[in-house]
């Protein structure tokens, strides 16, 4: 047999064996194993005096008033957020929420009325006119024509056209 503790499924049977819940043919196969195994005598040693020591153990009698006490102590806890409104609660209920209401409205009248208009928007202004002769416009003409054929001639010189 393959000792219970080592595999998770088999920790079961040692539990139950310990409270002395097995009986039969796996009791007597459990108790040769735990006589010859140290871990799972020791495991079920464990265990018996937990078991015994629950059954030593008596609890304490319950009070008559315990019902009544429980459900005062459960009614009696409360949030942070009702400890901290309940002061207010009362003021809120019936003067405050018709004042918050009204407040919130002057509040919002005095924003929408004290707000500015709009600046008014500067007319487009005209793009500039430029008056040139026209022997300026053939000089122009003339160098903008000289620096293409000078832009041709560098792309056409460059090493990476040549490769």
């Amino acid at each position: 047999m393959r000792c219970p503790l080592e595999t998770t499924e088999n920790v079961e049977l040692l539990l139950a064996f310990s409270s002395g819940e097995l009986s039969g043919e796996r009791a007597a196969v459990l108790q040769a194993h735990v006589e010859n195994c140290a871990a799972c005598r020791e495991f079920v040693s464990g265990q018996t005096a937990v078991w015994d020591s629950l059954d030593l153990w008596e609890a304490p009698p319950v009070s008559m008033d315990f019902d009544r006490r429980l459900y005062q102590r459960i009614e009696g806890q409360s949030s942070w957020w009702d400890r901290f409104v309940l002061p207010f609660r009362a003021l809120l209920l019936h003067r405050g929420l018709p004042v918050a209401a009204a407040a919130a409205l002057v509040i919002t009248a005095g924003l929408l009325l004290d707000r500015p208009s709009a600046a008014p928007v500067a007319p487009l202004r005209q793009s500039a006119q430029v008056e040139m002769q026209p022997d300026q416009v053939q000089s122009a003409l003339e160098q903008v024509e000289t620096l293409q054929q000078f832009s041709h001639l560098l792309r056409s010189e460059s090493p990476d056209s040549q490769m």
